[in-house]
C-alpha cells in the first residue's frame, strides 16, 4: 500500500508535523549509511596497508567466518528492532559494516595496487552513489506500491547466487560480466523497494520508542544494497578493462 500520511497521523500530528518528521528520519536514515560505508572504506584501507593481515582474509579459513558472519547477521537483521538496548543495535550495525568492509578488502586492494585500477575503484564508488540516489529517491517519491516486488527480488536474488556459485566452476568472464550487469540491476530495483517500505516503517510505527532502531535497520538494508551494487559495477569495470 502506498503511503498516505493522513491515514497515520492522528489528531495531534499534522500532516506538516508528519512530513518533518519523516524527513528527518530519512535523513537519520541516510546519515547512518553513510558513516556506515566510510567505516567500511576505512576497514578496507587499514587492511591494505596490511598486507600480512588482509592475505589470511583473502586465502585462508577466515574468508568463509567473515561470509558466514555477514550472512548471518544480514539474515538476523530484523531483530535489532526487537532489541532492549539501543547500544546493541549500533554494535550490531557497526560490526555488520566492520565485516563487510574486511570481507571485500582483497578484491578492493588487488585494485588499488595499479593506477588503473584504483581510477576503476573510483569510478565504481561514483556510479554507485548515483544509480543509489536515483533509485532511493524514486523509492521515496513515487506513489506506486512497490510492496509486490519483495518476492521478485527474493528469488532473482536466490537465482542470482546459485549463478555465482556455478561460475565459480565454470569461471567465464562473460559469465560473470552478465550476473553482475543483472546484480546490479536487481539491487537498483531493490534499493528502491527498500526505501518505500522503510518510509512506510516511519508512518506505521509513528511515535513508538523503537523508531531509532527501525532508522538503524533501515539504513543497514539500504547499505547492504549499496555495497552488493559496488562490488559487481567494480567487477564488470575490471572485466571490461581486462578484455
Amino acid at each position: 500500500m502506498a503511503l498516505n500520511p493522513n491515514r497515520y497521523a492522528s489528531a495531534t500530528v499534522d500532516t506538516a508535523e508528519f512530513d518533518a518528521g519523516l524527513r528527518s528520519y530519512m535523513l537519520r536514515v541516510y546519515n547512518y549509511m553513510a558513516l556506515g560505508v566510510a567505516l567500511t572504506g576505512a576497514i578496507v584501507l587499514f587492511m591494505a596497508a596490511n598486507p600480512a593481515i588482509m592475505v589470511q582474509v583473502a586465502v585462508g579459513p577466515m574468508k568463509w567466518v567473515l561470509f558466514l558472519g555477514v550472512l548471518g547477521m544480514g539474515w538476523f537483521a530484523p531483530r535489532m528492532i526487537t532489541m532492549q538496548s539501543n547500544m546493541g543495535a549500533q554494535a550490531f550495525y557497526w560490526i555488520y559494516c566492520a565485516l563487510w568492509g574486511a570481507m571485500i578488502s582483497p578484491m578492493v586492494a588487488y585494485f588499488l595496487q595499479t593506477t588503473e585500477g584504483t581510477w576503476d575503484v573510483a569510478r565504481a564508488f561514483f556510479i554507485t552513489s548515483g544509480m543509489f540516489a536515483g533509485a532511493s529517491f524514486f523509492g521515496y517519491v513515487t506513489k506506486k506500491d512497490l510492496s509486490g516486488f519483495g518476492r521478485f527480488f527474493l528469488m532473482a536474488t536466490i537465482g542470482l547466487i546459485i549463478a555465482m556459485v556455478v561460475n565459480i566452476f565454470v569461471g567465464s568472464s562473460m559469465f560473470s560480466l552478465g550476473i553482475s550487469a543483472l546484480v546490479v540491476l536487481v539491487f537498483a530495483g531493490m534499493t528502491a523497494y527498500e526505501t518505500q517500505m522503510i518510509k512506510n516503517m516511519y508512518a506505521e510505527n509513528l511515535g513508538h520508542t523503537a523508531i531509532g532502531r527501525y532508522a538503524l535497520f533501515g539504513a543497514l538494508i539500504l547499505y547492504g544494497s549499496f555495497i552488493t551494487m559496488f562490488i559487481h559495477i567494480l567487477s564488470i569495470l575490471g572485466i571490461m578493462r581486462s578484455e
